[in-house]
């Protein structure tokens, strides 16, 4: 197993304030004008569901791509999985309805702007713009 390379503590610092610094102030706003039990239950719906995505990676990247080097093996795969799976899921379900229609509502609005910044950003788009224009150059050329 190859070792992950190390990075120094200033640039994690770095890192860690690049994610914190721009999110403070929404964190600060939603706490001045919602409900902190209504906070409360966003933040574990969003964070159950985040274990069951990570969960069911684990179980996925086992299966598929079993030669990738890790720095840390889950045991018991694919029992822990499934338990951390089905528990996350239980406690999602006892969660009110109200706090699901949030969470679909916020994951649509995450969705959107998700692919609303990658059909500007992303390489891909990028490249096949630039291939539709050099088309373009060459059929007025001709």
């Amino acid at each position: 197993m190859t070792a992950r390379p190390t990075t120094s503590p200033a640039r994690r610092l770095r890192a860690r304030a690049f994610i914190v610094r721009p999110r403070a102030p929404l964190v600060a706003i939603a706490a001045t004008f919602f409900p902190a039990d209504k906070l409360e239950e966003m933040v574990n719906v969003g964070t159950l569901f985040a274990f069951v995505l990570v969960s069911a990676g684990v179980l996925v990247l086992r299966r598929t791509r079993p030669d990738l080097p890790r720095a840390f093996k889950v045991p018991w795969v694919p029992v822990i999985p499934i338990l951390a799976i089905v528990a996350c899921v239980w406690l999602m379900l006892n969660l009110t309805v109200l706090t699901w229609l949030r969470f679909v509502a916020w994951m649509v609005v995450g969705v959107v702007i998700y692919f609303a910044y990658s059909r500007r950003h992303s390489l891909l788009g990028k490249r096949q713009r630039e291939a539709v224009v050099e088309g373009e150059v060459e059929a007025v050329d001709s």
